[in-house]
C-alpha cells in the first residue's frame, strides 16, 4: 500500500477496543471510522498489520512549533513529521515562541497562513493572554482557537509578557460564558536566598525554581477558577506538592484540569550530570521521590493527562559549551517519542494500554474541544490510528530524530514501543521511517460553543 493512499480497512490481531485487545477489522469510510467488526471479506485496500497494536492516534495538546519567526528552532514541516513518526495524529500549537505570538486575531491569521500546506498531521492552535489583549479573546474564539495560555512568571521571550492580577481578572470576565479554557504556566516569583553557587551544577538551577513557586501560582489559579467558573488548566505540573490544593478546589466545584509531561515522569534530578543543559526546562525536573508521587497522582486520577511540552531551540541556546544552567534555554524536545517514553515507564507501574489512550489521546482531545472527533476508536470518529509494537525495543539515535534540532536528553536511551505506521483520517501518512510525499494534515478550527452565539 502506497504512502498517502486511502485505507479502506485495518486488520489486526490486537485492536484496542475499550479496555480489551482483540482481533478486529476497522472499516473506514470518508476518513471516518465506519464500523469495527470481528472479520471482513473486504479485499481492496485492507491494511493487515498482523499482531501489531492498533489504537487511536496520540493527541499532543502542548507543542511549541515556533513558526513564524523562529523557524531555526522548529517549524510546522519538521514538527508534524516528527509527530507522525511518533504516532501523534493531532498537535495543538502553543501561542509562543513564534513571532508574532498568537495574541491577536491578525496574528492568528498569520500563523494559519504559515502553517498551510506544511502539516503532516492535524493541527489546532492555542491563543495567548498577555497584558491588554482582552478585547482580542472573543474574536479569536470565534475564529477557532482551542483556548488560551498565560504565564504567571516571565515566559522566556519578551514578546509574550506575563500577566498580573488585573490582567487575569479582565481576561476571566471576557471568557465567562464562552466555554473556552485558560491554560496557566503556574510558577510565581517568590523571595529566594541568594548565594554563590556553581551554574554548571543542576542543583543550582533546581534550587532557583523551588516547589513553592508552583504552589503559590496554583493557589491563585484555584481561586480564580472558583470565582469565575471558567475552565482552567495547569500546564506541565512538575511538583507533586500542589496536588492537594488542586484536589480541594475540584471538590469545591472548580472546573480545573492538570497535565504533566513525559520528562517529569521519565527523568529525575539525581541523574542529571553537571553541564547537561539539554535537561533544562521550566518548571524543573525534580527528584525521584517527587517523580513517583506524580505517577501515583496519575494513577489515582489527580493528574488528567500527559503531554510532551515539546519546546526546542537551536543548540547554541542550550549553552553546552559552558554548561551554564542559569543561561541556557529551558525546553525539552520529545514530540516524536512521547508514546514509547510513557509506555516504557508506565508499563512497569501497572498501567494498561487503555490508560495510554485515556491519558495521551482522549483527555487531551477533551481539553481542546476535539473529543467529538479525535482520541477514540469508535464509529463516527476520525480514522486517526497508530500501529505500534509495545514490546519491541529500540534506541533513540540522532539519525532517526525528525525534529529540526536533534538535541534531546533522551539521545541513546533504549525504550519499548516502536511506531510502525500512522494513519490520519484514513490516509497512510507514515510507515517504517518513511513519510507520505506531501503533507495531508489540516487545520482544526474549534467551533465556538453553542452559548457563544451572542458574542
Amino acid at each position: 500500500m502506497e504512502l498517502g493512499s486511502a485505507v479502506s480497512a485495518v486488520r489486526s490481531k490486537r485492536v484496542l477496543i475499550g479496555d480489551e485487545l482483540r482481533p478486529a477489522v476497522i472499516v473506514i469510510e470518508d476518513g471516518k471510522i465506519h464500523q469495527i467488526v470481528s472479520h471482513s471479506s473486504r479485499k481492496a485496500e485492507v491494511l493487515d498489520v498482523g499482531d501489531s497494536v492498533v489504537m487511536p492516534g496520540i493527541v499532543d495538546c502542548h507543542v511549541h512549533v515556533n513558526e513564524p519567526g523562529r523557524t531555526s528552532w522548529e517549524g510546522f514541516w519538521t514538527a508534524t513529521r516528527a509527530a507522525a513518526a511518533g504516532g501523534v495524529t493531532t498537535i495543538v500549537d502553543m501561542p509562543l515562541n513564534s513571532i508574532p505570538p498568537t495574541t491577536t486575531l491578525s496574528n492568528f491569521h498569520e500563523k494559519l497562513r504559515e502553517a498551510t500546506g506544511q502539516c503532516f498531521v492535524d493541527t489546532a492552535f492555542w491563543g495567548g493572554v498577555i497584558p491588554s489583549n482582552q478585547l482580542e479573546l472573543r474574536p479569536m474564539i470565534q475564529a477557532g482557537v482551542a483556548g488560551f495560555k498565560c504565564f504567571l512568571i516571565h515566559s522566556g521571550v519578551d514578546e509574550f509578557p506575563h500577566v498580573v492580577d488585573y490582567d487575569l481578572h479582565t481576561a476571566m470576565k471576557q471568557l465567562q460564558g464562552t466555554g473556552s479554557v485558560l491554560l496557566f504556566h503556574a510558577e510565581r516569583e517568590v523571595e529566594k536566598p541568594t548565594e554563590e553557587t556553581d551554574p554548571s551544577q543542576y542543583s543550582t538551577f533546581l534550587q532557583s525554581r523551588p516547589d513553592i513557586m508552583e504552589t503559590e501560582a496554583i493557589r491563585i489559579v484555584t481561586e480564580l477558577c472558583l470565582q469565575y467558573q471558567v475552565r482552567c488548566h495547569i500546564v506541565h505540573l512538575s511538583s507533586a506538592k500542589p496536588l492537594e490544593l488542586i484536589q480541594k478546589a475540584r471538590q469545591a466545584g472548580a472546573p480545573l484540569t492538570v497535565e504533566t509531561t513525559h520528562h517529569y515522569l521519565s527523568l529525575c534530578a539525581e541523574n542529571i550530570p553537571a553541564g547537561a543543559t539539554q535537561f533544562k526546562c521550566c518548571p524543573p525536573i525534580r527528584g525521584s521521590i517527587n517523580r513517583e508521587q506524580l505517577w501515583s497522582a496519575l494513577k489515582s486520577g489527580q493528574i488528567d493527562m500527559v503531554v510532551s511540552d515539546h519546546s526546542p531551540c537551536t543548540p547554541d541556546l542550550k549553552k553546552l559549551d559552558s554548561g551554564d544552567f542559569t543561561q541556557a534555554w529551558g525546553g525539552i524536545s520529545s514530540l516524536q517519542f512521547g508514546l514509547p517514553l510513557f509506555w516504557s515507564s508506565a508499563s512497569k507501574r501497572g498501567f494498561q494500554l487503555s490508560d495510554v489512550v485515556r491519558l495521551l489521546s482522549r483527555k487531551t482531545a477533551q481539553l481542546c474541544g476535539l473529543d467529538s472527533r479525535k482520541g477514540s476508536l469508535a464509529p463516527g470518529y476520525d480514522a486517526d490510528l497508530v500501529v505500534w509494537d509495545p514490546e519491541r525495543e529500540f534506541e533513540i539515535q540522532e539519525g532517526s530524530i525528525h525534529h529540526k534540532n536533534k538535541l534531546t536528553p533522551y539521545l541513546g536511551l533504549s525504550l519499548h514501543g516502536v511506531v510502525c505506521s500512522t494513519i490520519l483520517r484514513g490516509r497512510l501518512v507514515y510507515r517504517d521511517g518513511i513519510f507520505c510525499p506531501k503533507p495531508l494534515g489540516t487545520h482544526l478550527l474549534i467551533p465556538p460553543k453553542t452559548n457563544q452565539a451572542q458574542l
